[in-house]
Formats: C-alpha cells, structure tokens, sequence
C-alpha cells in the first residue's frame, strides 16, 4: 500500500510540476509573442480553464504527500515526503497570496475591457510563477528521493 501511494503521489506531484513548468517556460512566452488582443484573449482562458483545474491538483498533491508521509511515518523517506508536502503548502499559500488575486483579475480581461496595465500585472503572475515552480519542483524532486528510499 505504501509503495503503491508513494508511486500515486510522485505520478500526480510529476504532472502537475510538468504543467506549471510549461506554461512558465513555453506556454506564457508564446502567448506574449502574440497580438496584444489574441494575448488578452488567451491569458483569459487560461486563467479561467487552469484557475478550475490546478487548485484540485496542488491540493491533492498536498494530500497525497501527507498521507504517504503519515503512513510512512518514521520509516524510510517519510522525512522527505514531509518535506515535500511542506513545500506544497508553501505553493498553495503563495498561490493564495500571490497569483490567485492576479488570475482573478485576469479571468475577465477582454481585448475591450483590460487595464492599461494589463502587461505589467501578467508579468508580475509569470515572476511570481517562476518562483512557485521553484519551489514545486524542490518538492517533485523530494517526492522522487523518499520514493527511491
């Protein structure tokens, strides 16, 4: 059972770190290369679409991480896997904090209703971004550690 939950939990802390990663290093950057009206229109979705999907995801990480640990208990790589759910509080809390007052704003920028500074708050999610991809990847690569254990 616990081979089986570690496993769960590094395949789902894995995907989720795989999304968030791409939309800081590939999806965001192109998006910026389009008009500004098609860029608008996109970061809207996304912040709608993905605003629905990834709360579920970091909290089930979270979840999962915490479980795996307390059935783990003191054994082997239970340490890590807390460390790892640490971490993933550390993301939902900044997520919270940080990005979740800009992704609602962004939810409902069209290319007739933005804020003229609309760029500078879609750069300040994307830094905020890089930072909690940062620190979800630190608790992927615990996750796989404790996994290895």
């Amino acid at each position: 059972m616990q081979n089986a939950l570690a496993v769960v939990t590094v395949v789902v802390a894995g995907m989720m770190v795989g999304v968030e990663f791409a939309v800081a290093v590939f999806v965001n950057p192109i998006l910026d290369r389009l008009p500004d009206d098609s860029c608008i229109a996109a970061r809207s979705d996304g912040a709608r679409v993905l605003g629905r999907v990834m709360p579920v995801w970091y909290i089930g990480s979270m979840v999962l991480g915490a479980v795996w640990a307390a059935v783990a208990r003191a054994g082997a790589g239970a340490s890590l896997a807390m460390a790892a759910t640490a971490l993933l509080a550390v993301s939902v809390v900044m997520s919270l904090l940080l990005l979740v007052p800009i992704n609602n704003r962004a939810k409902t920028w069209t290319a007739q209703g933005r804020p003229a500074d609309w760029k500078q708050q879609a750069g300040r999610w994307d830094r905020y971004h890089y930072v909690r991809v940062g620190v979800i990847v630190l608790a992927f690569a615990l996750f796989a550690v404790a996994l290895g254990r």
